[in-house]
């Protein structure tokens, strides 16, 4: 997979450490870039910066935030204005995109079958809402209500004050709650409030 020089021990030791993370850098990706093959482009540069700053990582702390800030920066530097934002294709691709982005391993979904059930039919809404969200908003609210990074996490992923991730996470989850007002009809609405409150996120 990866072909840069190095130790097998260390090769070895990168593979087996972002493995478990790989499906999580691609719903992030998929979430920021909005198309596939973007996605899994963002995800192989990230993957690859990774590896080659290895060497860099400090052993024993949190490997996961690590990664993704190297995919946030990744995404800022080189895909944020280049980018195009496309629509998913046709419904059968959406379809494929949503089955793996809430797959067990996306998602770290709770064993609890009640908030799996919950997570599947908000699906479409949610990725919609989210989709629509201005960047900002919408890196801060992948990484707090997808990805469950804490605000301390996520202001060192994202390199900004801690105070300015709650205020972005407001304002995100706030259009959110707008958004999916607006797409059902009244009594019908998605209590987003819940649905954190499930995920334990906040």
């Amino acid at each position: 997979m990866l072909g840069l020089t190095r130790s097998n021990a260390a090769r070895a030791e990168f593979e087996g450490l972002v493995a478990p993370w790989l499906d999580s850098l691609y719903a992030a990706a998929l979430r920021l870039t909005r198309n596939e093959r973007d996605a899994e482009d963002l995800v192989q540069d990230a993957v690859m910066r990774a590896y080659r700053f290895f060497d860099k990582f400090e052993r024993g702390t949190n490997f996961r935030a690590w990664l993704f800030k190297i995919l946030t920066n990744t995404f800022i530097n080189k895909y944020r204005r280049s980018v195009k934002e496309r629509s998913l294709g046709d419904e059968s691709e959406r379809q494929s995109v949503e089955a793996r982005f809430f797959s067990a391993d996306a998602t770290d979904l709770a064993n609890n079958p009640e908030d799996h059930l919950l997570d599947r039919v908000m699906t479409g809404d949610v990725l919609a809402a989210i989709d629509a969200l201005p960047i900002d908003f919408r890196m801060v609210v992948i990484l707090a209500d997808l990805q469950e990074f804490s605000y301390k996490e996520i202001a060192e992923i994202l390199d900004v004050p801690v105070g300015t991730v709650m205020s972005r996470l407001f304002r995100g989850r706030r259009q959110l709650q707008k958004a999916l007002r607006d797409e059902k009809e009244e009594g019908d609405a998605i209590d987003l409030n819940a649905y954190r409150s499930r995920k334990k996120l906040g």
